[in-house]
């Protein structure tokens, strides 16, 4: 099972969400097609979070926003 959940919801409700079933965020990043991608610190905290919102997850692929320089640093 995977830690990564995708969902179609504001960055902040995820956050509240998590919070309110104190389940640790390893990182939470927006999507550029709309809603987010949450990363769990854990498998269990995972699947508890899918539970919680099985209406909002996102099947699929998304395109992710790309974090790292077009050019080198040095």
């Amino acid at each position: 099972m995977t830690r990564v959940l995708i969902l179609d919801m504001a960055e902040g409700d995820v956050i509240a969400k998590c919070l309110a079933a104190k389940v640790n965020v390893s990182a939470i990043e927006r999507i550029p097609a709309g809603g987010v991608r949450l990363v769990c610190s854990s498998v269990d905290g995972a699947a508890k979070m899918r539970k919680a919102l099985k209406g909002h997850l996102v099947d699929g692929e998304v395109t992710r926003t790309r974090h790292r320089p077009v050019t080198p640093l040095w």
